[in-house]
Order: C-alpha cells, then sequence, then structure tokens
C-alpha cells in the first residue's frame, strides 16, 4: 500500500482518513489541518519524511502556473524546504492539466453548455488552466481575483486582462504572507458574503471552494459549482442554499472530494516518481491511463 499525506495550513477540523484504489495500486491517504500554523506543518513533514511515498501542500500553493510561467511562493517554498527525501507537490500540476480537461469533458459527456453562459471564477491565478477552458468554451466569465482576493470592487471580465494581472501581481503576491490572500485555519469555514451581486448573476459558480464558501450568500438557487475540496457537510450546505449540481474536479475519495493536491501526490506515488515530479504530459498521460474523471452529482 502507498502511502500519500497531505499537510495543509488549513483547519484540521476537515481532517481526514481514506483507502483507495487508482490504477490497481492501494493508497492509503491522510490529510493533516495545522489551523494556520507554519512551524507545525514543518514539523510534520520533518517526521514523516522518508516513510511515506509522497506528500501533498494543502491550504496554500507552491508553484502558481499563468501562460508560459510558474512562479513560486516564498512562504511555501519555505515550508516544504524541511522534506528532504519524500517528493513534495502542492496540486499545480493537476490544476494546470486535469482541470484544463474539465469544461471539455462536461460539455462532451454531459452535454452542458458553457458557451454564452454566465461564469464566476472566484479565483483565476491560481487555476489558470480552468480559466483558460472557461474561455476557451465562450463563456461569459467574471474573474474575481481582485475582489475575493484582495477586497477590490474591480471585476476581471477578460483573459487577456486576468494574464496581465498575472504578469503583474504574481511576482509581488509570491513575496506575501498566505494568509493575507488566502482564507487558513478557522477562516475556512467562516462565511462573510461579499460582491453577492456576481453571485446572483452567474449561472456557474467555479473555483476553489474556501474561496465560495466564505463568500457566497444565503441563496444559491439553480446555481452549478464547480470546485473540489469538498466534504459531506460542504455538500449539505450547498444543498440548503439551493445549488442544483456539484461538479468536482477530482473524483470522490471516501465521501468526499479532496484537493488537487492530494490528488497530484497520488499520480506521483503512482509513477514511483522521486522528488524530480512529473512533466504535463505525464500528469496527462496518468490521468489517461487511471481514468481520472470529474464527479458530476444532482443536488
Amino acid at each position: 500500500m502507498k502511502k500519500v499525506v497531505s499537510v495543509s495550513l488549513g483547519s484540521s477540523r476537515r481532517d481526514s482518513n481514506a483507502t483507495a484504489e487508482f490504477g490497481g495500486q492501494t493508497f492509503s491517504i491522510t490529510r493533516i489541518g495545522t489551523d494556520g500554523n507554519q512551524k507545525k506543518a514543518m514539523d510534520i513533514l520533518r517526521n514523516f519524511d522518508g516513510q511515506v511515498d509522497a506528500f501533498s501542500l494543502g491550504g496554500t500553493d507552491l508553484y502558481v502556473y499563468a501562460k508560459d510561467k510558474r512562479y513560486t511562493l516564498r512562504q511555501s517554498l519555505k515550508i516544504v524546504s524541511v522534506a528532504q527525501k519524500t517528493p513534495i507537490v502542492d496540486g499545480s500540476g493537476v490544476k494546470n492539466t486535469l482541470e484544463r480537461r474539465v469544461i471539455p469533458y462536461l460539455e462532451k459527456e454531459h452535454k452542458i453548455t458553457f458557451k454564452d453562459k454566465k461564469v464566476l471564477l472566484v479565483c483565476a491565478l491560481d487555476r489558470f488552466g480552468l480559466a483558460e477552458s472557461f474561455s476557451s468554451s465562450g463563456a461569459d466569465v467574471v474573474f474575481g481575483d481582485l475582489m475575493f482576493g484582495l477586497g477590490v470592487p474591480f471585476p476581471i471580465r477578460d483573459f487577456d486582462s486576468l494574464a496581465f494581472l498575472a504578469k503583474v501581481a504574481m511576482p509581488v503576491i509570491t513575496k506575501l504572507p498566505i494568509n493575507l490572500f488566502y482564507p487558513t485555519g478557522e477562516k475556512q469555514h467562516q462565511t462573510k458574503p461579499r460582491f453577492i451581486k456576481y453571485f446572483d448573476q452567474a449561472q456557474i459558480i467555479a473555483g476553489d471552494f474556501h474561496f465560495i464558501k466564505r463568500n457566497m450568500p444565503e441563496n444559491l438557487s439553480g446555481k452549478i459549482i464547480i470546485t473540489n475540496t469538498v466534504t459531506q457537510e460542504d455538500e449539505e450546505l450547498l444543498k440548503k442554499r439551493g445549488v442544483s449540481t456539484l461538479i468536482t474536479t477530482t473524483p470522490e475519495i471516501g465521501g468526499r472530494s479532496f484537493g488537487a493536491n492530494i490528488l497530484e501526490g497520488i499520480l506521483v506515488a503512482y509513477a514511483g516518481r522521486g522528488r524530480e515530479g512529473l512533466s504535463a504530459q505525464e500528469y496527462d498521460a496518468l490521468i489517461e491511463k487511471i481514468n481520472i474523471k470529474p464527479r458530476v452529482k444532482q443536488l
């Protein structure tokens, strides 16, 4: 049995253990939240280093892909630097490959039409592949990075403007403390509705679930949600608020959808790859081989 341990800056209330089979191999998956405690995260990585097949870093990104560039978050790099033996991933490789495939897959296999649909992608800079895929589909997309990441009441409405923002902002953002722009610890359980009209206008709401949950209004009647890292409790919350369809970009494992970082850890462990990781082409090939598909659930 291969072992994957996710160390997250997120809430420990979302911790979970599961066993799953992919491609004929069995995986033990453990998610450990540190409630925003960076030192605790580093201690866990040190303690398990060399004892598991892959680490996955949650509650933050290590790398962010935008166009043809990869940016490294300085604080995350410090955290992962303590792991010297076990490969460690953050989900960015899966976001840059698997999530590009989600929209075409939904169009083909589930006959969901995205052209001219109003979409709110709450944060696109950490999901550039999904953002590009929405734009290519002809959807009418609002990118909420400035609103939900920085509290600036300015929606981004075209992909070129998003790409320009990435070019200008990412060299600065990568040097900032993570909790300035992403909810960690108990903040992942807090909801404070903001920029409600953009939720109301959207037919489809997509992106990081913690951003969605933290900012969403009470009424989400008839909405389609495309996200991941969703627990059974989260599903009940979305159902109560009227969501019609929940789509998770990662498959269900142990009754919930884990983050992209854990799926990436599974793929790296499956490949038996060391700390050099996998290329985008190798991720794509493994996703095909193991038959990873999004989960579509009517609520």
